[in-house]
């Protein structure tokens, strides 16, 4: 499998590459590039990169009552070659490492994807929601 460039976005660039992710894969919940400067001071962010090839990006919000959120977003044009489970996994590592006893993660509906993946590793629906856009969100967690 290629190698994976994993970054911690700390400048405009990289925090606009997430950005780009985060808009792409949820459109109907865009961030500006102020909302994603808010989001890396309470969150653990990632982007993925194939060398330079901007591949996904991750999100790890810390435990909150001992669950901790981790999303991975993969553009569609690298998925299924298994960059998604590798973020991930480094997603729930970061989440176990900051002590969380339960894992969930939250998924658009319009994003069959993202449904697939997450049930794929054992994540079953636990909430059903409408936020903010009268699009369906899913909270799963992992079983």
């Amino acid at each position: 499998m290629p190698n994976l460039r994993f970054v911690e976005p700390a400048d405009d660039a990289s925090l606009e590459d997430w950005r780009h992710v985060h808009n792409e894969i949820i459109p109907a919940d865009p961030l500006s590039l102020d909302d994603v400067r808010e989001r890396v001071r309470r969150n653990r962010l990632e982007v993925a990169y194939l060398g330079d090839v901007l591949v996904g990006c991750s999100t790890v919000r810390p435990p909150a009552d001992g669950t901790a959120t981790v999303i991975a977003r993969i553009l569609p044009a690298h998925r299924g070659q298994g960059f998604g489970g590798r973020l991930y996994e480094r997603g729930l590592e970061q989440a176990r490492g900051l002590g969380a006893e339960t894992i969930e993660t939250i998924v658009l509906g319009t994003n069959p994807d993202g449904l697939a993946f997450a049930h794929q590793r054992g994540f079953v629906e636990v909430e059903r929601y409408v936020a903010g856009v009268d699009e369906i969100w899913h909270t799963l967690r992992l079983g």
